[in-house]
C-alpha cells in the first residue's frame, strides 16, 4: 500500500447509480469517492425499460475511471425509497455486485442515508453541488445538445450522430460537407482518400491495389471516431464514409471484398446525402473525368437504394442544397437523441 492509499479516510467505497447518462455530476461523486478510498466499487444499475445498454455505460465508467471497479446489473424493482419492503427487494442486487464490504457510501441523493444503513457503511453526500454542476440526468435525457457540455468524451462519442455526404466526382460532396458542417456549427471530417490518392506510392496514376482500400478505410472511420470525441454537437459531418469507399474499390480494382463490404455495413451513419450531378464537371488533375461521372452517379444511387440508411439527393445552388439537407436531417437527428424514460420517470408516467 502507498503512502497515499494509507491516508485515505476509508479502504472501501460505494457509488451506486444509474449513469444514465454518465455526466459531469456523477464525475464530481466518483472523483470525490476515489480521493477518500483506497478502492472504488461503482455500481450501474439498469432497467429493462432503459434504451442505453449497461455494457455501454459500464465502458464509460471503464474508460473515465479506470482505477475502479465497476459492474452493472438489472434491477427493475419499483422505485419507493420510502418503503422498506421494496428497499428488500434491491438490497440483494447491490449486495451481489459487491465482491467485499464497504465503508462508505458516496452519493448526492436522499436515499444514501438508508443505503449506507443497510450497509453498515457510513454514508458521505457529496453534492456536486447543483451549484458547481447543476446538471442531472433527467435534464441530459430531456435535451442532449444543451446539456452537451456536462457529457465526457467517451459519452459524447456514443451520442454523436454521422451524416454522411458523398457523390460521383466533382458534384460538390466537400463544399457541401464544410457548408452544411457551418450551418449546424458543428465539425466535419475531410476525405481521407483524397489525401491518400496524392501521397500514395507512386501518385495518383499508379494502379490501385486492393489492400489499399483496407488503408483508407481504417484511416477515414479513425478519423471519424476521434472527431465525435471532440464533436461540440451531438452530429458529425463526413465528406464520404466506408460504404463509398466500397464503391470506389469496384470503379478502381474492381468486386469489393466481402471483409470490406461488411465493415461498411457495421459502420452506418444517421443518413447520407448525395450531391446531383447537374453542375459542371471541374477537372482538378486527380479526377478520371466526366464521361465517367453519369455511371459513376447511377452507381451511388443503386447503392444507398439497396441499404437501410436514410438518404436524399440534393441539387441545385450550395444554399439549396445546404436548406434541403438540413431539412432532411434535423428530423432524424432529434429521433436518434430521444432517449427512453428511466425505471422512476416510467413509474411516474404510469
Amino acid at each position: 500500500m502507498s503512502d497515499a492509499e494509507g491516508s485515505r479516510r476509508f479502504r472501501h467505497g460505494l457509488v451506486l447509480g444509474k449513469f444514465y447518462p454518465l455526466h459531469s455530476g456523477h464525475q464530481a461523486v466518483i472523483r470525490t469517492a476515489q480521493r477518500a478510498c483506497e478502492r472504488v466499487t461503482i455500481e450501474i444499475l439498469g432497467a429493462s425499460v432503459e434504451t442505453i445498454p449497461l455494457e455501454v455505460r459500464a465502458s464509460w465508467l471503464r474508460e473515465e475511471h479506470p482505477t475502479a471497479r465497476v459492474v452493472s446489473a438489472i434491477d427493475d424493482a419499483r422505485i419507493d425509497f420510502g418503503d422498506p419492503d421494496i428497499w428488500d427487494l434491491h438490497m440483494p442486487i447491490i449486495e451481489d455486485l459487491l465482491d467485499e464490504p464497504v465503508d462508505a457510501v458516496f452519493t448526492s441523493e436522499p436515499y444514501g442515508n438508508e443505503l449506507a444503513r443497510r450497509l453498515a457503511a457510513e454514508r458521505v453526500h457529496v453534492d456536486p453541488g447543483r451549484l458547481t454542476n447543476p446538471v442531472s440526468g433527467t435534464a441530459i435525457r430531456d435535451d442532449v445538445i444543451g446539456n452537451w457540455a456536462e457529457l465526457p468524451p467517451p459519452v459524447r462519442a456514443w451520442f454523436t450522430q454521422r451524416v454522411v455526404v458523398l457523390g460521383a466526382e466533382s458534384t460538390g460532396s466537400t463544399t457541401l460537407a464544410t457548408k452544411l458542417a457551418e450551418s449546424f456549427a458543428t465539425d466535419w471530417v475531410p476525405e481521407y482518400g483524397r489525401t491518400y490518392s496524392v501521397e500514395r506510392p507512386g501518385g495518383p496514376n499508379t494502379p490501385w491495389r486492393s489492400d489499399e482500400f483496407d488503408l483508407v478505410m481504417d484511416r477515414q472511420i479513425e478519423s471519424e471516431t476521434r472527431a465525435r470525441r471532440r464533436a461540440p454537437i451531438p452530429l458529425l459531418v463526413c465528406d464520404t464514409d466506408a460504404l463509398a469507399t466500397t464503391i470506389w474499390h469496384e470503379r478502381y480494382v474492381g468486386p469489393c471484398p466481402e471483409h470490406l463490404v461488411e465493415r461498411a455495413a457495421q459502420h452506418r451513419p444517421l443518413a447520407y446525402v448525395l450531391t446531383g450531378d447537374e453542375i459542371p464537371f471541374v477537372q482538378d488533375g486527380l479526377r478520371d473525368g466526366e464521361h465517367l461521372r453519369r455511371a459513376m452517379q447511377q452507381r451511388f444511387r443503386d447503392v444507398l437504394t439497396a441499404q437501410s440508411v436514410p438518404w436524399i439527393e440534393v441539387r441545385g445552388t450550395a444554399d439549396h442544397r445546404v436548406a434541403d439537407a438540413r431539412a432532411f436531417v434535423e428530423p432524424l437527428l432529434a429521433k436518434a437523441l430521444r432517449i427512453g424514460p428511466s425505471l422512476e420517470e416510467s413509474q411516474t408516467r404510469a
